[in-house]
């Protein structure tokens, strides 16, 4: 029972990865259908280019916030929070009228979409088991790659009418899933781990008992006892304000491993060929209905991969499919890089196989989709996890902004030799994932301090009797404390 409702907790909070996929899908299709060109008079290459970066603006904007407060209002008010603001996003978009509403509106949703994409992930890996944390903090990438399909297929049903409905009902269907979050966060139960750092000892305990009712009762007490022990070691040692995460170096160290993984999405490229499909194809002389089709193609096998590496990624671990995933980004990149060129548009096999290195290079994007979230949620301590996780989504809604609104330009003046750029990235990539990441399968988000050398205390549930003992040690040492400080 209690691994049913933790599974069903995290595919519902998964709804903001579809929002997530649908919002940044649909701007695909709407900024290629006919009528919408035609109604907002031939947009420039700018102006496209700042009608999809003003919702990255938008989430980096969103991920500050959740900096400054996502840790105060806690998991469940903050995706209230960003619900409402969505709905007013797609609200906006849907009604526009001229081209500075359409991007208010795009602004406003993405700044929901970044407090979102902050909180969502790091909330199902508190409450998941460590052996499921992959998988239940990867629905994201999962919901997110349907929320792909739906926006891409149903722009490419839409470009067969001739009005406003072509843009206009897709942009408004973008209110949906925030409303359907908002309706259904209330029966979720709280982080235990949040409520534990909040001090409320008996909210975190009743929660922890729902989430965990399959287990044995000394299970969930000695999982409460970890979370517990190590946010008291922390006060302990004075880690607890949200500047240590930039002073201590091994917290430091968490920052940049998850600023990294969140900053090599979008370094890979997947955004620019997601965002100006149409435009990657039109260089092919490929037309937009098409275009449209072949993206939507690639969206269904997308989840596809998605689901065949959720599966995957609590058994295999997630560096090595980093590894891999990096490998195989460049080997697709540089193909259609080379391959354009000598681009003759008459040779048909040339086509399929430009079009096809865009398959390759959506599958191998998989295990980084996935694990880009699962990673950063599940490194920091509780203290700083909402702050962590933040930053490192900030990160990568910053780089995200920075192609948005360039690769237009880009690609009309160079094309597919844009992707060498891409093709150097994803090697670098590699690079660090070699070097620098430590695997995390399998250990709870307390243990993760193994890993990065500031273990402070046992861990009760990989050693029940030294967790005993220093907890007993942690409270000699808080009444000697108060004691001096009296």
């Amino acid at each position: 029972m209690g691994k049913a409702t933790t599974l069903f907790s995290s595919a519902f909070l998964a709804i903001g990865g579809f929002l997530f996929g649908y919002d940044s899908g649909i701007i695909t299709s709407t900024i290629a259908q006919p009528h919408f060109v035609d109604y907002f008079s031939n947009p420039s290459d700018e102006v496209t280019g700042g009608i999809v970066s003003c919702f990255q603006g938008g989430a980096v904007l969103g991920t500050i916030i959740n900096m400054l407060f996502a840790d105060k209002l806690g998991r469940k008010y903050t995706i209230a929070v960003g619900s409402v603001i969505s709905v007013l996003g797609g609200a906006l978009q849907g009604g526009a009228v001229a081209m500075s509403m359409l991007m208010i509106g795009r602004f406003i949703a993405g700044m929901a979409v970044g407090m979102l994409t902050s909180t969502i992930p790091l909330y199902a890996a508190e409450l998941s088991e460590a052996k499921y944390r992959g998988l239940q903090s990867g629905l994201l990438q999962w919901f997110l790659s349907w929320g792909f399909l739906v926006a891409q297929w149903l722009g490419y049903g839409l470009s067969f009418t001739s009005t406003s409905v072509q843009w206009r009902f897709p942009l408004a269907f973008q209110c949906t899933p925030p409303l359907i979050l908002l309706g259904g966060i209330w029966f979720l139960q709280e982080s235990p781990r949040w409520l534990m750092e909040k001090d409320r000892i008996e909210d975190a305990h009743a929660a922890l008992c729902k989430l965990r009712s399959g287990s044995s009762t000394e299970h969930i007490e000695l999982e409460l006892r970890e979370i517990q022990d190590v946010i008291a070691a922390d006060r302990l040692h004075n880690q607890t304000s949200w500047t240590t995460i930039f002073t201590k170096r091994s917290w430091f160290k968490r920052l940049l491993l998850g600023c990294g993984i969140q900053a090599f999405g979008p370094l890979s490229g997947i955004n620019v060929i997601n965002y100006y499909g149409p435009r990657i194809y039109e260089i092919l002389n490929i037309s937009t209905q098409t275009s449209l089709m072949i993206i939507g193609i690639s969206g269904a096998l997308s989840v596809v991969y998605c689901t065949i590496g959720l599966l995957l990624v609590d058994k295999v671990g997630r560096i090595k499919p980093l590894i891999v995933s990096a490998a195989g980004l460049a080997a697709a990149l540089v193909a259609n890089a080379a391959m354009s060129q000598h681009l003759n548009p008459d040779n048909h096999n040339q086509l399929r196989a430009m079009v096809a290195m865009n398959f390759v290079f959506s599958l191998f994007y998989t295990p980084l989709g996935i694990i880009s979230w699962v990673y950063p949620a599940e490194i920091f301590p509780v203290e700083v996890r909402a702050l962590g996780n933040a930053c490192s989504t900030f990160t990568n809604w910053l780089v995200n902004l920075v192609f948005a609104q360039f690769s237009p330009q880009a690609l009309t003046a160079i094309g597919f030799r844009y992707f060498y750029l891409f093709f150097a990235l994803n090697l670098v990539s590699m690079c660090c994932y070699i070097s620098f990441y430590p695997e995390t399968k399998g250990r709870t988000l307390e243990q993760m301090d193994e890993l990065f050398g500031d273990q402070l205390v046992p861990h009760a549930l990989q050693d029940p009797e030294g967790a005993a003992r220093a907890e007993k040690e942690l409270e000699v040492a808080v009444i000697e404390r108060v004691n001096c400080t009296a």
